[in-house]
């Protein structure tokens, strides 16, 4: 099997994997599970109910609310009504307005006007009129006042005009505004379908185009609050339902057979009076929607049955609990950059799940709770972790302090016994020549220890020289001496150098060099590479076999190959060869001798060239160094 690394992954990292602490997660899933709890118990309607409008706005605004064959037609007195007649019209306009609407034969007629105490507080006239009035309305079957008064079982009948409109009906069609619970804002988001199991004006009316909604089990996304069923109000946009002016109708510019078979909401938009509008998701302005608009969408709610659906609080409590273990996880275990891009991309990706669930299915997720669990999870957390972080960092720095005086020491006793031992090597070295050069002649055992004692120095000079040469390294770093030198021949002086140990070993040395331009280089320090790498070829190579130095131009750069037949290295060593005094597993069972800085310096020079090294081995097949020059700096 082939493996290849290359000097980006030979650094020698050490890869530790932290354990699995069921402890850690434990406590941080508690916590989690406890904010989350807390969280939950807070009352958000407000923040809630503003989220929930946007939905509602955004809905409207891609054109995804819009009625669809809608029974409902309005009927309003705006200001050019009160401008034609020179007042709001009293009672003789409005019993001929009946008069001409009654020809078209609705189907219901819901006068949205103002009343109080038995009486319309907007409307005058004589009592006369007022008959005429009744006697219009009376020939319209299902015509109808709402109140925003609730009857209770027992008092059911009592909401009645005074005479003579007593034969009025008055229906209960109540709007709930988020007055004192709920949001407390105001907005009308709800409507009431019952009351104490009493049906209401909405509801009956809209079971007449729909019958479905006569089961109140049927309504789409109902709940029940206090002695009521409810549901939130599906708003269509504003000006989204057919409208005709009052004088327009009542001039017979209007054909009556508009009218046939509908729901005809009578109502006004004058602006003399903030309870002529209600305040909606759409706008929180005084004048923000008409109130005879108010009761067409709530009709038409029923009638589509489409009201939001709000899922229940514990799929709130479930989701607040996951995001807040998510966040105290990410607070606790991940960088904070990396931690905010995750809880950033979290809380974009839930918002937009959830207004594409509103959007699409009209499915209401309530998100004030996990919103706020990301924030407060996070900052209450943060300072939690800046204080193990500040405690690690003090751990780190005085372990740091205590390792750098370590390895002041050590570099201190190697430098100092390096040069200290370099001395007697010299003399033991020059007395060794001495002895071979002396005239007297040596038996065979004594000049083979001499020679013994000339190779042990040699070796024992060349691990010192690679010790200094890495306190050099480790203290103050090697400097760049830039030649233009023939690669070629440096590699053929090495080569040169190191015929003498092939010999020996009866190794063949191949040489396949291309001819190159010179490159920039420090000459000695690649010379120590090269040296390197081919004596280890030699080292390890069995006798007789063949090693081959190559050299070519690949690219922008100069490649070296130093290829052998040796015993090659363990895939396992691989990563680590180029760690300092690193020696691979089946190298250190054998008898040949070496520092372990070899291939550490070899690297590192090679990088200070801005080069790379690598290395293709097999245990079966030998060993191919190769080493990347660029050739221009």
């Amino acid at each position: 099997m082939k493996i290849t690394i290359s000097s980006a992954n030979n650094a020698g990292q050490d890869k530790q994997k932290s354990p699995f602490n069921l402890k850690s997660i434990f406590v941080r899933v508690f916590f989690a599970l406890l904010a989350s709890a807390v969280i939950s118990s807070l009352k958000l309607d407000f923040l809630e109910s503003y989220l929930y409008d946007v939905r509602v706005t955004l809905k409207a605004f891609v054109g995804l609310s819009e009625p669809t064959n809608s029974p409902i037609v309005l009927v309003k007195i705006d200001n050019e009504t009160v401008e034609k007649y020179k007042s709001f019209p009293g009672y003789k306009l409005h019993a001929d307005f009946l008069n001409k609407l009654a020809k078209g034969d609705p189907r219901f007629v819901i006068y949205e006007f103002r009343n109080k105490d038995g009486k319309f507080e907007d409307i005058d006239g004589t009592e006369e009129e007022k008959v005429e009035f009744a006697k219009a309305a009376d020939k319209i079957n299902e015509f109808y006042i709402p109140t925003d008064k609730t009857e209770l079982k027992a008092e059911a009948g009592k909401l009645k005009f005074l005479p003579p409109l007593d034969n009025l009906k008055v229906f209960s069609g109540p709007k709930a505004p988020d007055m004192f619970l709920f949001a407390k804002d105001s907005v009308h988001r709800r409507m009431l379908i019952d009351y104490q199991n009493q049906t209401l004006l909405h509801t009956y009316v809209a079971s007449y185009f729909n019958p479905a909604v006569q089961n109140v089990d049927l309504v789409r996304g109902h709940f029940e609050f206090l002695d009521s069923n409810q549901v939130y109000i599906n708003y269509k946009r504003k000006g989204s339902y057919i409208t005709y002016d009052f004088e327009d109708v009542l001039q017979g510019k209007i054909d009556p057979s508009v009218f046939k078979n509908r729901l005809v909401i009578v109502g006004t938009d004058t602006g003399k009076s903030v309870r002529e509008y209600v305040l909606t998701p759409f706008s929180r302005e005084i004048t923000g929607m008409p109130t005879l608009e108010l009761h067409a969408n709530m009709f038409q709610t029923l009638i589509e049955n489409s009201a939001p659906i709000r899922l229940p609080q514990w799929i709130n409590i479930l989701l607040t609990c996951l995001i807040s273990v998510l966040t105290v996880h990410v607070v606790l275990t991940l960088k904070p950059s990396r931690g905010l891009l995750l809880l950033g991309s979290t809380l974009l990706s839930i918002a937009l799940l959830t207004t594409l669930l509103f959007l699409c299915f009209n499915v209401w997720v309530d998100l004030a709770h996990p919103f706020l669990a990301i924030f407060l999870c996070y900052y209450f957390f943060i300072p939690y972790r800046l204080i193990i972080e500040n405690r690690k960092s003090w751990e780190y720095l005085q372990k740091n302090k205590l390792l750098q005086q370590v390895e002041e020491l050590k570099t201190n006793f190697i430098s100092m016994m390096s040069h200290d031992l370099k001395t007697p090597i010299a003399r033991i070295q020059g007395m060794t020549e001495m002895i071979l050069k002396d005239e007297v002649a040596l038996s065979s055992m004594q000049r083979e220890a001499v020679d013994t004692i000339k190779s042990s120095s040699d070796d024992l000079l060349k691990f010192i020289n690679s010790i200094l040469q890495y306190g050099r390294i480790e203290s103050q770093g090697v400097e760049l001496h830039r030649q233009s030198k023939d690669i070629n021949q440096m590699i053929q002086d090495v080569i040169k150098k190191h015929e003498f140990l092939a010999r020996v070993k009866k190794i063949k040395i191949v040489k396949d060099l291309e001819t190159l331009f010179p490159i920039s280089m420090d000459p000695d320090l690649m010379k120590q590479v090269f040296s390197n790498l081919i004596e280890n070829a030699i080292k390890y190579s069995p006798d007789e076999s063949t090693v081959t130095v190559k050299t070519r131009e690949e690219g922008n750069s100069v490649l070296v190959d130093i290829i052998d037949q040796g015993i090659g290295i363990p895939a396992v060593d691989l990563p680590n060869i180029f760690m300092k005094f690193f020696r691979s597993h089946n190298v250190k069972t054998s008898t040949i001798k070496g520092t372990g800085l070899g291939l550490y310096l070899a690297q590192y020079f090679v990088q200070l060239h801005k080069g790379e090294i690598t290395v293709i081995s097999d245990t079966d097949g030998g060993s191919q160094f190769t080493v990347r020059l660029p050739l221009s700096h």
